[in-house]
């Protein structure tokens, strides 16, 4: 189980929504390339990474922030925000992107999720956010009238390397994972799935533990860490104790 801390990344700084809502930002970190290095030591085997602002502008918009966090660490990044075409998959992934994470597009022009995974095998992650069980794009701006399996089986034979599930209604305000949901998915689906919103505490990660939840890749980490009320050490030593 991998335990992925995550920055978003608004105006250059590294900060938290609540509900997606980007009049609701609490900002955490004005140096995001050093929270990166921080995530680094305490001993984390990836980093989440979201341009925020790319995911309303539809295309990357803190490029600059990206390429400094990239320079000071050495595990590797997944990013998503704003990536909406095959060359900035191919231009993100030549600066040392290790997987690239595709929402918005993945529903409107899933051509381009299919290219992208014949073109990078591995390196294609789909991001499906959703509110009360539809799809939600552009930034969470838009919600569909599609549900979050229906979406999720269009690429059952894509060669996505893992579905990020993110419940926004309960993004950044600590409620607990929504662990039914996203094991539904991850039943409906032949595809890893990453859950996402809501990691409130260590029990959250003990819940990710249980023998149901081995079908999942991992889950997303970000207030939470940021606030203190999931010690980064405690999570990471319980996910080693449990071999997983």
């Amino acid at each position: 189980m991998i335990l992925f801390p995550a920055i978003d990344l608004k105006d250059g700084q590294c900060v938290r929504l609540k509900l997606g809502d980007m009049q609701q930002a609490t900002v955490f970190n004005d140096d995001p390339a050093a929270q990166a290095q921080a995530f680094e030591t305490q001993g984390f085997k990836w980093l989440h990474l979201v341009d925020l602002n790319g995911a309303f502008a539809g295309q990357p918009v803190n490029g600059a922030a990206v390429e400094n966090i990239l320079s000071s660490i050495k595990i590797p990044v997944q990013l998503g925000g704003g990536i909406r075409s095959l060359g900035q998959v191919e231009d993100w992934l030549a600066r040392g992107i290790r997987r690239v994470i595709l929402g918005t597009v993945a529903l409107k022009n899933p051509e381009i999720v299919r290219e992208a995974c014949r073109h990078f095998p591995g390196a294609i992650v789909v991001g499906i956010d959703a509110r009360g069980g539809r799809v939600a794009v552009e930034g969470w701006a838009e919600t569909s009238d599609l549900t979050v399996a229906e979406l999720a089986r269009r690429f059952e034979d894509a060669g996505v390397s893992a579905i990020i599930f993110t419940d926004i209604d309960r993004d950044g305000v600590l409620k607990g994972l929504n662990i039914e949901s996203t094991l539904a998915l991850a039943q409906a689906t032949s595809i890893k799935v990453i859950a996402s919103g809501g990691l409130a505490s260590i029990d959250d990660v003990k819940r990710l533990l249980q023998p149901d939840c081995k079908i999942l890749e991992g889950a997303i980490s970000g207030r939470a860490l940021y606030d203190g009320r999931l010690d980064a050490n405690a999570a990471l030593r319980l996910i080693r104790e449990h071999g997983a």
